[in-house]
C-alpha cells in the first residue's frame, strides 16, 4: 500500500523529464531553423534589404565576385578600383535580364554545390543541390534560360583526369535538364557515341534556343552548336573551349589550347561564326576562364586573382580592371 505513491512520484518525474526533453529539443530545432534561415538570408536577403539590385549603377557597370569576401560586388565605370560588395556569397556568378545565377560550394565530402536562382534584387527564388565543384555559370540574355557546369571529378581542364556535369534550366517552364550529355551529337558529319563525352561552358543565343558549348571526347575538344527545341548538337570546330557569344551573336570568344604545357596551355581567341576564321587577342597569358563580353568589342575575364579586360579584335593590350575579383559580367 505504501509503494503506490512512490511509483506515482517516479512516474510523474519521468513524465516531467520527458516533457522537458521534448521542449529542449523543440527549442533546439527552432534555434537551428532560425540559424538556417539566417544563413540563407545572408546569401540573398542582405542585398535586397540594402536595395542592391541588377538595375543599380551606371550603364556598363561591372558586376563580379569579390574574392576577398566571396560576395557579389559592383564597380562603376566612373570609379575604377572602387566597389560595392553587398551581394550574396557565390563561387561562380552570372546575370542577365531579370535573373542572376549563383553557384556555391558546400562543405564536406564528396563535393557538392548549391545552385541559387536570384531575381533582379538578388533575392533567392529557387535553390537546388547537385554533386561536384562549381565551375561555369551562364544566364541567357532574356534571363529565362540558365546553364551551369560542375566538376564531377577533378578540378582542372589542364589534365585529362576530369569529368563534368552541365545542366540547363528553363525558367519559363521550370524544366530542368540535369545533364546534357545525352543530347544527340553529330561529329564530323556522323552521329557520335562514346562513353567519355563531356560538355561544359554553355553560352546562349538571343532566341533562348540555340546555344554553344564545348564537348570533349577521345582526347579532343570541339565547339558545338546546340538546339534545345530539336534536342540536337553538332560540332563546328576543333580546339575550342568555354565559348562566349558576343552581344550581336556574330562572334565567339574562347580559350584555345596552344601548348602542351599543363601550366599554361591556353590563349584567348575570337572566332567569326560566319567564316569560322579566328584570331588571338592581345592577351598572351594562359587564361582559364569563360570570358564575358562587356561591350560590343571588349572582353573581361578572370586571371591570377583579378579581372582583366582586352579588346576583342586583337589590338591593344590587356589591362587589370579590378583586383581580388572573378566572374565578371555586365548585365543587360
Amino acid at each position: 500500500m505504501t509503494a503506490a505513491p512512490a511509483v506515482n512520484v517516479l512516474t510523474r518525474r519521468r513524465l516531467w523529464a520527458l516533457v522537458l526533453g521534448v521542449l529542449l529539443l523543440a527549442g533546439g530545432a527552432t534555434a537551428y531553423t532560425l540559424r538556417a534561415a539566417a544563413g540563407r538570408g545572408d546569401t540573398a536577403a542582405t542585398a535586397a534589404d540594402a536595395g542592391f539590385t541588377l538595375d543599380d549603377g551606371a550603364p556598363g557597370a561591372l558586376w563580379f565576385r569579390d574574392t576577398a569576401t566571396g560576395r557579389v560586388a559592383r564597380q562603376e565605370p566612373a570609379a575604377p578600383g572602387g566597389r560595392t560588395a553587398l551581394g550574396p556569397r557565390c563561387d561562380r556568378f552570372h546575370a542577365a535580364g531579370p535573373t542572376a545565377l549563383c553557384l556555391q560550394r558546400r562543405p564536406g565530402m564528396p563535393a557538392r554545390s548549391s545552385v541559387l536562382v536570384l531575381d533582379r534584387r538578388l533575392r533567392e527564388q529557387r535553390r537546388m543541390s547537385l554533386p561536384g565543384i562549381p565551375n561555369r555559370a551562364r544566364v541567357s540574355a532574356s534571363g529565362q534560360v540558365l546553364a551551369w557546369t560542375t566538376f564531377a571529378t577533378g578540378d582542372s581542364y589542364a589534365t585529362s583526369a576530369f569529368s563534368t556535369r552541365t545542366s540547363i534550366l528553363d525558367l519559363r517552364t521550370g524544366y530542368l535538364i540535369k545533364s546534357i550529355e545525352q543530347i544527340p551529337l553529330t561529329l564530323n558529319g556522323r552521329r557520335h557515341h562514346a562513353p567519355d563525352v563531356n560538355f561544359w561552358g554553355v553560352s546562349f543565343a538571343a532566341d533562348d534556343n540555340r546555344f554553344y558549348a564545348t564537348v570533349a571526347t577521345q582526347g579532343r575538344t570541339y565547339l558545338v552548336e546546340g538546339d534545345l527545341r530539336n534536342w540536337s548538337a553538332r560540332a563546328l570546330k576543333e580546339n575550342v573551349e568555354c565559348p562566349s557569344l558576343s552581344p550581336d551573336g556574330t562572334r565567339l570568344a574562347y580559350k584555345k589550347k596552344v601548348s602542351a604545357d599543363p601550366r599554361a596551355p591556353w590563349r584567348l581567341y575570337v572566332l567569326d561564326l560566319a567564316t569560322l576564321r579566328e584570331h588571338p587577342t592581345a592577351e598572351t597569358r594562359s587564361v582559364d576562364d569563360q570570358a564575358a563580353w562587356t561591350g560590343p568589342g571588349t572582353l573581361a575575364y578572370g586571371y591570377d586573382g583579378a579581372v582583366w579586360s582586352v579588346p576583342a579584335d586583337g589590338t591593344g593590350a590587356p589591362r587589370r580592371v579590378v583586383a581580388r575579383a572573378s566572374s565578371p559580367v555586365v548585365p543587360r
